[in-house]
């Protein structure tokens, strides 16, 4: 199965890990692109937008989705948020879910309401971290 990885670029390491593994199990995986030089925990925010205007990066992960036959969300904590997914993320999978790509989450759906009910509407697979259960 061809897989894209997505998820806050805040996580590569993560991504990374969760690719290698994937990889070991015979998938074929896409990551997104992470600039060189841009700090992503940076409070200011000016070098990572252009930084995705310069190369677009959104697009180019679309077709990276599209090319897919479904998405894995690497949603892990970031600071409070338990299992964070943001509004690039949100995007992605909004995205998956219309060109009837599967969903896979890497952990439970956040406990944010502004997301919440949209995410279950599209019927995801939480993986509960077991990648096995990739089918």
């Amino acid at each position: 199965m061809t897989i894209t990885i997505c998820g806050s670029i805040k996580f590569f390491e993560q991504m990374l890990e969760t690719k290698n593994k994937l990889e070991g199990m015979g998938h074929t995986v896409l990551m997104p692109i992470k600039a060189d030089d841009v700090d992503y925990w940076s409070e200011d925010n000016s070098s990572r937008v252009q930084a995705k205007k310069k190369f677009e990066f959104i697009s180019e992960h679309m077709d990276k989705i599209e090319k897919s036959d479904a998405i894995l969300v690497v949603n892990v904590t970031k600071g409070d948020i338990k299992n964070y997914i943001g509004a690039n993320t949100f995007l992605e999978i909004g995205f998956a879910h219309y060109r009837d790509k599967g969903i896979y989450l890497l952990n439970p759906i956040p406990n944010h309401k502004y997301i919440e009910d949209e995410i279950l509407t599209v019927d995801p697979i939480v993986l509960n971290g077991d990648l096995t259960k990739i089918a």
